[in-house]
């Protein structure tokens, strides 16, 4: 179990723009991600070291939006202004999560614009949209190369997660303690002051520390 990214959803000027604003911040670009066709979003990342990456994402006028978990996430956070989302833990097997949350996971798929499409699976979104303290899972099922990660530089690195929530319920909610998939990152838990969840990521750069 390792974190394996943070979600930050559009804002108002949408996909490219809330992208292309963050990456001014930082100092590089964002790449285009593609299209999740089950859950009506999709995305623009930018790969970090140490198998991490961090993407945008978006809601798109599509059925599969208003059916699907993430969609729903997606659409919830970004029709508050945009910001961060979520963030989401990696686990080679997804089954014993399935057994202790009582539901099994979903599919997942996204295609790349260059047409190679990405697998997994994942479970917990509604864990997310109830308590946005809370990650889901993912289990990926691709080639470890095809990874998102996999075209970091080595020069943005994920340095502190900064987290409104408690982490005993999410060592609860994890099944293990919460330093188990962060024991890379630095987390800063704050009271929550109106709804939980992520507060701001702090990312090292080749100009210092950013603090989105």
């Amino acid at each position: 179990m390792r974190l394996d990214h943070v979600s930050f959803a559009a804002g108002p000027d949408g996909l490219a723009s809330t992208a292309q604003r963050l990456g001014g911040l930082l100092g590089t670009d964002f790449v285009d991600g593609g299209v999740h066709p089950r859950f009506g979003t999709r995305n623009m990342i930018l790969p970090l070291s140490d198998g991490t990456y961090m993407e945008v994402v978006e809601v798109l006028d599509h059925p599969a939006s208003d059916k699907a978990p993430f969609g729903q996430a997606v659409r919830a956070r970004s029709a508050l202004g945009g910001g961060w989302m979520g963030w989401v833990v990696s686990v080679d097997d997804i089954e014993p999560i399935e057994a202790r949350l009582g539901r099994e996971s979903v599919k997942g798929n996204r295609h790349r614009p260059d047409g190679t499409e990405l697998l997994w699976r994942q479970i917990g979104v509604n864990g997310l949209l109830s308590d946005p303290q809370l990650p889901f899972f993912v289990q990926w099922q691709s080639d470890p190369g095809m990874h998102p990660s996999s075209g970091s530089t080595g020069d943005f690195s994920l340095a502190c997660l900064e987290i409104a929530g408690d982490p005993q319920r999410v060592s609860e909610w994890l099944g293990e303690t919460v330093e188990s998939p962060l024991e890379d990152v630095k987390v800063e838990w704050v009271a929550p002051n109106g709804t939980p969840g992520i507060v701001a990521v702090q990312l090292q750069t080749p100009n210092g520390l950013v603090r989105l």
